[in-house]
């Protein structure tokens, strides 16, 4: 650190900072060092396919901490062993216990008989009202159909930043909502000069939004463990690059634990391409969900199916000979 002025330093000398002080840009990265240290010392693994998550597992008994910035949650099966990881924490930090789970970095958690219900009504209520606009008559769908939306067409719209803000709020939404993912990430692609016919596509998704404020996701409880995805592509569907989007969806049990609409980064010359593409990037997510869940104890996963419409990428994906080409193809 720099030495405050007044202080004589002819040899330019600098402080050594001793302790990490709130708000400094190291400060996050020194706090975290520090909790892997103490978490390590109770006996925790860092995970290594999610370094925010950690795992201790002594024979039956399964403790785990995932842990956002300075935000942790525990969950376990015996008992006694989070009573001393909570009594050690706070010894060491000077936690607060909030107690059981019931809101989370704006979700909220509720347990039912069927299961665990995540929503975000609480954010949804606060972002129709923070839009300002007419949500009285709803919509039925996302975005309106057979709609395309252009870079360059229409009047440049008078609040960009109005714009922008929504849209990132929208974003922050589908971690509970995969039906908004798709006109999501259409609109955030106009974030950079949105013009009215824009805000128009929005205020549609905003009306769609307020017809479901309480709606979310149920993890549905049950002895039968699965996991199975689901893959798609709008083949050449962006009008000014002719990229494709894909599309994917994994469910874990019965229940929705990952998804994706996001726009392929080159261009596919068919549409079976397009089809393996999103289909090799759901398979990317399965792998990676099989690694975490079986770090945690869940196994037995293998094989793993993934739903295709596409014959042609179907036939490709079963003959590995065809495979490797494409892979070659696509490199």
């Amino acid at each position: 650190m720099k030495m405050p002025e007044g202080v004589p330093n002819p040899n330019g000398y600098v402080c050594k900072l001793k302790k990490s002080i709130y708000g400094l840009k190291q400060a996050s990265r020194q706090w975290f060092s520090k909790l892997v240290k103490k978490l390590q010392t109770q006996g925790f693994v860092q995970s290594k396919n999610d370094y925010s998550l950690f795992i201790k597992r002594e024979g039956d008994q399964l403790t785990l901490a995932a842990v956002y910035v300075d935000d942790i949650i525990l969950t376990w099966n015996h008992t006694p062993i989070i009573l001393a990881l909570k009594h050690h924490l706070h010894t060491t930090f000077s936690i607060k216990d909030l107690g059981a789970l019931h809101f989370f970095l704006g979700m909220e958690i509720y347990k039912t008989s069927a299961g665990i219900i995540l929503t975000q009504h609480k954010f949804t209520k606060e972002l129709l009202q923070f839009s300002g606009l007419d949500l009285s008559r709803r919509a039925t769908t996302p975005l309106p159909i057979s709609f395309k939306l252009h870079p360059d067409v229409g009047d440049p719209y008078s609040d960009p930043a109005f714009y922008r803000s929504l849209v990132e709020k929208l974003n922050f939404l589908t971690h509970s909502k995969p039906d908004l993912t798709f006109a999501v990430q259409t609109l955030s692609q106009l974030m950079q000069d949105p013009k009215v016919p824009h805000i128009q596509a929005l205020h549609h998704t905003l009306r769609y939004v307020a017809g479901f404020v309480g709606q979310g996701i149920l993890l549905k409880a049950g002895e039968r463990i699965s996991l199975v995805g689901y893959s798609d592509s709008d083949w050449a569907t962006c009008p000014t690059t002719r990229r494709s989007i894909t599309g994917y969806l994994v469910l874990f049990g019965g229940s929705p634990v990952s998804w994706k609409s996001k726009k392929q980064s080159t261009k596919s010359k068919s549409s079976s391409e397009a089809e393996y593409r999103a289909m090799a990037a759901v398979a990317s997510e399965i792998t990676w969900l099989v690694c975490l869940l079986d770090e945690i104890g869940v196994s037995n996963l293998k094989p793993v199916t993934i739903y295709c419409d596409n014959p042609s990428t179907i036939s490709i994906g079963k003959n590995p000979h065809f495979t490797m080409n494409v892979q070659n193809t696509l490199k």
